[in-house]
Parts: structure tokens; sequence; C-alpha cells
């Protein structure tokens, strides 16, 4: 039976199942872990449909993404300002940085907008784990992270299948040409997983695993900084500018962080389609 179920267990419960942010840890210290990923349902529980405090963010974050846009181009001017000229500033610099330069221009042109969608998509959820009162990216959780590397997967087979065909994709994606037969034996296994297996894999673990850190490490220092102040005896109080300046100082670092990590995704998706594209080419 489940601490949820037993009234006496229900306070220890719900300290467990505290969502781990700043805002949460006022009073007292409590230890990140891995849990704290996972809150209890705020709408919808016990259904398909059930909404935890991540998933909420995740929405939020979406309807933000889809808000500026909107307001960005709704007036188009063709000198651009304001909102319109971070927008196209955001979109040039994915068009020309990312799909021109991996794919070509003509290549570039056709996957731009799910190369575009990818990268806004993760920048913008990323960018949660900075904003005071939510203080976590809904990437930190695998979810979406898999259906990001999902849907780049799915994109750079359906490309290679339908230029070459599902068994000439295959072979020129796993047969390395020009080496000694028996080879083959060692290198058609490790030349699969490398391409059909650990891609998707990767693609969905260092997105994760960047965001689901980074936050942790955040939410050590300001903890920690909280802790000095109010929680620790009196001649501890001396670390707690030394915890909040690491606090703000791994802020920074976690906005490159942020943009690095939509720059990478978009990146490898943007390569992996350029891949299928020459398969015969291996």
């Amino acid at each position: 039976m489940s601490d949820r179920t037993v009234g006496t267990n229900e306070p220890a419960a719900r300290t467990r199942e505290r969502t781990l942010s700043v805002t949460t840890l006022a009073g007292e210290f409590h230890a990140p872990s891995l849990s704290d990923f996972f809150p209890p349902a705020v709408l919808f529980e016990g259904t398909p449909f059930e909404l935890d405090r991540l998933m909420l963010i995740r929405l939020l974050m979406t309807a933000v993404l889809v808000i500026v846009m909107v307001l960005a181009f709704r007036s188009p001017r063709i000198v651009p300002r304001g909102l319109q000229n971070v927008a196209e500033t955001g979109l040039v610099f994915v068009k020309e940085q990312i799909c021109d330069e991996v794919l070509g221009k003509e290549s570039g042109r056709r996957f731009f907008p799910l190369i575009a969608t990818i990268f806004f998509t993760v920048l913008f959820l990323n960018f949660s784990g900075i904003i005071p009162g939510l203080n976590i990216s809904s990437n930190a959780r695998i979810g979406m992270p898999l259906v990001l590397a999902a849907l780049a997967y799915i994109t750079f087979n359906y490309v290679g299948i339908k230029k070459y065909g599902f068994l000439t994709y295959m072979r020129s994606s796993i047969v390395v040409p020009n080496v000694p037969p028996a080879l083959h034996v060692l290198l058609i296994p490790i030349e699969f997983v490398s391409t059909f297996i650990l891609r998707p894999f990767t693609l969905t673990v260092r997105l994760m695993a960047n965001m689901l850190a980074g936050h942790i490490m955040l939410v050590l220092f300001f903890s920690a900084t909280w802790f000095f102040l109010f929680d620790a005896t009196s001649w501890m109080k001396v670390f707690s500018p030394f915890s909040l300046i690491a606090g703000l100082g791994f802020t920074l670092f976690e906005i490159l962080v942020i943009f690095l990590q939509a720059y990478v995704f978009a990146l490898l998706t943007a390569v992996y389609i350029g891949l299928a594209q020459h398969a015969d080419s291996h």
C-alpha cells in the first residue's frame, strides 16, 4: 500500500513528492532527488490526461513560444524592429548556421520548418529552468526529449528510405565499403547500433541529462545559501555569500547551456538528415 493511502504517512509522502524548486525550499533544506522530477498530479489525476507541475510548465512555455511568434509576425515590416527583429534574428540563425550550413540551401529550405521548430521548442522549454517561480526545465524529464528525438529519428530514416528504398538505405547505412569481408562481421553490428539506436538515444539523454544536472546544481547553490543564512550555526553564515555568488554565476552558465542544447539538438538533427540523404557515400 502506498504512502498516500495511509493517513499517518501522508505528510512524509508530501515531503518526498514536493517539486524541486527554490521557492519550495524556504524554511528548511531539502536535498534534491530524482523523485522531485515526478511531482503529484495537479489536474485530471488518474486519467490519461493527468497533468503535474512539469507538464503545466511545458504547456505554459509552449504557449509563450506560440504567442511570441504570433506577436512578432502578425504585422511584419520590411525593416524589422522590436520583437519581430529578435524573432527574425533567431530564424535567420537557424537557417544560415544550421540548415544551409549542413544541408545546403535547397535541402536546408525544405527542412527549415522542422529544424526551426525543434530549435525553438528546446530553447523555450529549457528557459523555464532559470525563471523564478518555475525553476525547472520540463526537458529535465525524459518525455519531451524522447518525443523530439523520435521526430528527428523518423525524419532522417524517412528521408533515406524515400530516396534509396528500404533495403538499399539499410545496406548503405550499415555496410562499410572497401574493407575486408571478415571485418563485416564486426562492423555491421557496430554501424547498426550507432546509426539506428545510439543516435536517438544520445539525442534524448544529452538534452535531458544536461537540463537535469543544471537544475540540481542551481537548487543546491541557492538552497545552500538559504541554509547558511537561516538554518546553520552562526559561524557557518559566512559561507552564504559564496554559495549565492556561485549560484548566480552558474545561472549565467546555465543560460549558455540553454542556448547550446537547443543548437546542438537542431544541428545533430540536420546532420543526421544530411547523412541519410547521402547514405550511399558512406
